[in-house]
């Protein structure tokens, strides 16, 4: 029996259907994470957007990493980082297919759970992501990773957008880390800079800048 494919919404959902999760519920979900590791060893994670350039948290190391079975994507509506429910933005999602390069993050085991409640406050605030641990390639050897990647039963969830509709949402949006077309084009300079080549970024990247400097 084939999967049943995901509704492709163009427009913002009903913001009267958006909440925010609470502590409550950010601790629930870091526990059923923290399920899946020892306590005692150091903790990978994953990133592939703005925490390339941008981790805010305490780390050991930081390597390249690749992982298989997600791609990058703008498919998600941000309504509170960069963005709001009335107004969004759009942010990057690990949605199923492809792979992706990015970068990986050791955290000392002993500074866990500080570093994973910030880290939900940021990349969790309405849970639109299934955090999930995943073998990464590493140019040191492989490692197994916490990834957050798109829950694409969100409602938030936006896929296969083209260039064309991407760039006036990012243009639009502006929440509480700032504008929508910083978090694009500094994403895209980080990756660029890090030798990871996503064309359909770069694509967005041009064109978000190109708008901009004619505004």
């Amino acid at each position: 029996m084939n999967a049943a494919k995901p509704s492709l919404r163009r427009s913002p959902p009903d913001i009267r259907r958006f909440r925010l999760l609470d502590d409550a519920e950010h601790q629930a979900s870091i526990d059923r994470m923290l399920n899946g590791w020892d306590r005692r060893s150091d903790l990978w994670v994953f990133g592939y957007g703005s925490l390339v350039w941008r981790p805010e948290f305490e780390h050991l190391e930081s390597r390249m990493a690749h992982i298989h079975g997600y791609h990058r994507a703008l498919c998600l509506w941000s309504r509170v980082n960069r963005g709001t429910p009335e107004v969004p933005g759009l942010v990057f999602g690990l949605d199923a297919g492809g792979s992706c390069q990015g970068r990986a993050y050791r955290i000392a085991a002993g500074r866990v759970p500080p570093v994973m409640a910030a880290l939900w406050r940021r990349e969790m605030p309405s849970g639109a992501y299934i955090p999930r641990w995943v073998a990464c390639r590493t140019p040191e050897g492989p490692i197994r990773a916490l990834v957050f990647t798109m829950d694409r039963a969100a409602d938030g969830y936006v896929p296969g957008l083209s260039v064309d509709q991407i760039v006036p949402i990012v243009r639009q949006g502006h929440g509480r880390y700032g504008p929508c077309t910083e978090y694009v084009l500094q994403t895209a300079q980080a990756l660029e800079a890090a030798g990871i080549h996503d064309r359909k970024l770069r694509a967005i990247a041009r064109a978000v800048a190109a708008d901009h400097a004619s505004a």
